[in-house]
């Protein structure tokens, strides 16, 4: 019996390694070519995010312009490599100020304990029943539309699910032996909390970094479709698909298409990077995942 066990279930193990290396490989790929875009096509061709171009709007996709053009005569192909520069520019920056945010925070209510603790999370708890979207839109109407607002109400209603994460890993740290050993050796809370327990839970705050980019380059693209944080003439991948809406009404279906893969496949793709992360911090998740 345990070698036909063997024989159903190795195979079928190969084939799920073989699968999820083919997906990460996919996924490097992918951000690699997202990542060289952004930094190299808008220094090589500047855009005029306000030309106009009339004669030239609504063209189809051509070997001049492989994304066709917007309803003013502007190279879409362009204007979506800019937008994606935004969008990555907010979800970098907002997922590294909110991980900072959350870590912070987090570490404090679980090191510190007792009514600190829980007066912190039941402030998370109620920020929590707040709708992202709406905290989002309230803090953007307060400033003059940039990207900057954008990323800061992006980071502001993004930490708490850290914040939750690293307390929990900070409780668990709690218990190790070697945290007790420190603190019988007469070290101090902060001592303990800056030797030990923040460095425990750095993984498990950069993974949760990484898994909030994707989240947060759709928060931007939700402000931006809805007409908020970026003035009009900058491009922003949410912005060029709200602006297409009467397009693909028209039948002009290219200035929906391409502004909405560049935003779903940089997400799948960061996805699939922080998914192999994940199993390669848990490697008993990733062994059950392959039987």
């Amino acid at each position: 019996m345990a070698d036909v066990a063997d024989t159903v279930w190795r195979p079928v193990g190969r084939a799920r390694r073989g699968a999820r290396t083919l997906r990460v490989r996919a996924s490097a790929v992918t951000v690699a070519l997202i990542v060289l875009a952004v930094l190299l096509v808008p220094p090589l061709a500047q855009l005029d995010q306000q030309a106009i171009d009339l004669s030239a709007r609504l063209r189809a996709p051509s070997w001049s312009h492989p994304f066709g053009t917007d309803d003013v005569g502007r190279d879409l192909l362009l204007r979506c490599v800019y937008g994606l520069r935004v969008s990555l520019l907010v979800g970098l920056v907002a997922a590294l100020a909110a991980t900072v945010i959350g870590t912070a925070v987090g570490a404090a209510a679980g090191a510190l304990g007792g009514w600190t603790d829980r007066l912190v999370m039941r402030a998370v708890d109620t920020l929590s029943s707040i709708p992202h979207l709406l905290l989002g839109v309230f803090i953007v109407a307060m400033f003059r539309p940039g990207v900057w607002p954008v990323v800061a109400s992006v980071a502001v209603t993004h930490w708490l699910s850290t914040a939750r994460i690293v307390r929990a890993e900070v409780l668990s740290l709690r218990g190790r032996p070697y945290v007790d050993a420190a603190i019988s050796g007469g070290a101090s809370r902060w001592r303990v909390a800056v030797r030990h327990l923040v460095p425990g839970v750095l993984p498990q705050a950069g993974l949760a970094a990484v898994l909030m980019i994707p989240h947060a380059m759709w928060h931007e693209s939700a402000l931006s479709f809805l007409g908020l944080g970026l003035p009009s003439h900058q491009a922003s991948l949410g912005g060029l698909v709200q602006t297409a809406r009467g397009s693909l009404l028209a039948g002009d279906w290219w200035p929906t298409l391409f502004p909405g893969l560049l935003l779903i496949i940089p997400t799948l793709a960061i996805a699939g990077l922080a998914g192999a992360w994940r199993d390669h911090q848990n490697p008993r998740r990733r062994s059950e995942l392959t039987l």
